[in-house]
């Protein structure tokens, strides 16, 4: 018997459920700042004020430089400045594609009791992409490079193109992770987003060694993005106006476009996850020890985790690309691990303990020392940090040339380093701010959005200064520079993990902790 699915009168219609939409993203939002204690709100309002602050300096401070410096190198910017644009997208469509479509605005066992829909979900996804420091730092970059191109004269109009593009790239690149997404949900969805994967990678290394990249950038849109600003600055007004409008309209456009591919990924099952959660496993042989037991269990509840692997694929896998294709010498190569390290980081080690989840209170149970257990979180996310940053560099070798023993230490000691250094901050985390969260979903995050790009910004941070630290140790004359200063970084960082481990053994502390991610 057929059953007719025409639309019922009491369905809404278009423009109500976009309304709808729109409304119930602000409701999430003020749900979740309700949910805040007094000195998180106070430290959202000074971190907002911060980002705010800090866009406004990238944007006038290279504007006002470019007389100083006589427009220095201005030629050059120019003509990078189309790749720099296309790179921004690309960036956008990663990271979108990665996290599964976006991050949450309310996670998902929490969602099942409001009636939020795929509108809601892809537009909340598209307000917390700017709470990723990568994203940050490459719109700043890219404000910055141009209005130091630009100068200082009609700025504001100038800027508005450049904003617009951003957020552009922005939505095209949910719209893209969307459908992804939605592809990966299907039968033989790995296989094929997987060939689909590395039939790109195949096409980008084409062209990287055929030499072609340049005149592919030459014909890119982008072009269009800087002229349209470079128009303000010349009073092109009319040219001005028109690419205002078209890249308005197509901002409007790709925002409501991707609640399509959003709301047909997410009636989709996520086939990769069950299958692996429901699978049948042969058990292996005895630990010899306690250390070796819990080693594994942390071990499984990583790489068994579908949304986890990817990740850490991708953080090995995109910053190796870039050098790659940029050809970076081995003393720029020192800054990649840190950046590795930080995004391995987030993606669960914040908030280590909620990978226990509601087995955290049986695994708690055990008769084993808090201390060892305590060991076997700093030895599983250390190994994953080294992994991650080892394949980095394997890329970023192919095209480095032969390394000097001074830059084969900086870089060897600066992977070391910076993997201890995020190990022992994201512990500290851990045991002083746990949180609640399932990370079945790629989509999860550790920890709250806005908590999430606090973190990422202090480990960038750190990471960064380690790496240009090391950067210097590499142009020395004798590697042992860079010995001299890896060891008391590690000694740091190894006393800040004791500080931590007998925190962790205290019975309170580690009875909170226990008690918050078991939810």
């Amino acid at each position: 018997m057929r059953v007719r699915t025409d639309r019922s009168w009491t369905e809404d219609g278009p423009v109500a459920v976009v309304a709808t939409g729109v409304a119930d993203v602000g409701a999430l939002l003020t749900f979740r700042r309700a949910g805040l204690r007094a000195g998180a709100r106070r430290r959202l309002r000074i971190g907002a004020g911060l980002v705010l602050g800090l866009t406004v300096a990238a944007i006038v401070v290279p504007a006002l430089l470019r007389a100083p410096l006589d427009g220095r190198r201005v030629g050059d910017l120019v003509a990078v400045l189309p790749s720099v644009y296309l790179g921004f997208a690309v960036l956008t469509v990663v990271a979108a594609i990665s996290s599964g479509g976006g991050r949450e605005l309310l996670p998902r066992d929490q969602a099942v009791a409001f009636p939020v829909s795929a509108l809601t979900e892809h537009l909340g996804a598209l307000v917390l992409a700017p709470l990723n420091v990568a994203w940050l730092i490459q719109a700043w970059a890219l404000l910055g490079t141009t209005t130091y191109v630009l100068g200082p004269r009609h700025l504001a109009a100038a800027v508005v193109p450049l904003l617009l593009w951003i957020a552009v790239a922005t939505a095209f690149g949910q719209l893209v992770g969307w459908g992804f997404e939605g592809l990966r949900r299907g039968p033989h969805g790995a296989l094929v987003t997987r060939s689909i994967v590395a039939v790109v990678a195949a096409g980008g290394v084409g062209l990287v060694l055929g030499g072609r990249t340049t005149d592919l950038l030459d014909r890119s849109p982008t072009v269009e993005v800087y002229l349209a600003a470079a128009a303000a600055t010349g009073g092109l007004w009319w040219h001005w106006l028109i690419a205002v409008l078209l890249l308005g309209g197509l901002l409007v456009l790709l925002a409501l476009a991707g609640g399509i591919p959003a709301r047909w990924a997410l009636k989709r099952p996520q086939r990769e996850e069950l299958r692996l959660e429901s699978g049948h496993r042969e058990p292996g042989p005895n630990p010899r020890s306690d250390l070796a037991a819990m080693i594994r269990l942390d071990r499984a509840s990583i790489w068994r985790a579908v949304p986890l692997r990817r990740g850490l694929l991708v953080l090995g896998l995109m910053p190796g690309a870039v050098a790659l294709a940029g050809e970076l010498t081995w003393d720029l190569v020192t800054i990649l691990p840190g950046l590795v390290a930080s995004g391995g980081a987030l993606l669960f080690g914040v908030n280590t303990w909620c990978l226990d989840g509601a087995g955290a209170l049986w695994r708690d149970s055990l008769p084993v020392d808090p201390k060892v257990a305590f060991l076997a979180k700093v030895v599983v996310l250390f190994e994953v940090l080294l992994v991650a940053g080892a394949l980095t560099i394997a890329l970023a070798a192919v095209r480095a040339g032969a390394p000097s023993s001074a830059e084969l230490a900086s870089v060897l000691l600066a992977t070391i380093v910076v993997a201890a250094q995020v190990v022992a901050t994201s512990l500290r985390w851990s045991v002083r701010s746990p949180y609640a969260v399932n990370l079945r979903s790629a989509r999860a995050t550790p920890a709250p959005p806005v908590v999430m790009a606090g973190y990422s910004a202090r480990l960038a941070a750190k990471t960064t200064v380690v790496g240009l630290i090391f950067s210097g140790t590499s142009l020395a004359a004798d590697w042992r520079a860079a010995a001299l200063v890896a060891v008391p970084l590690l000694c740091w960082s190894a006393y800040r993990l004791v500080g931590t481990a007998e925190a962790w053994a205290h019975p309170v502390v580690r009875a909170r902790v226990v008690a918050t991610v078991s939810g």
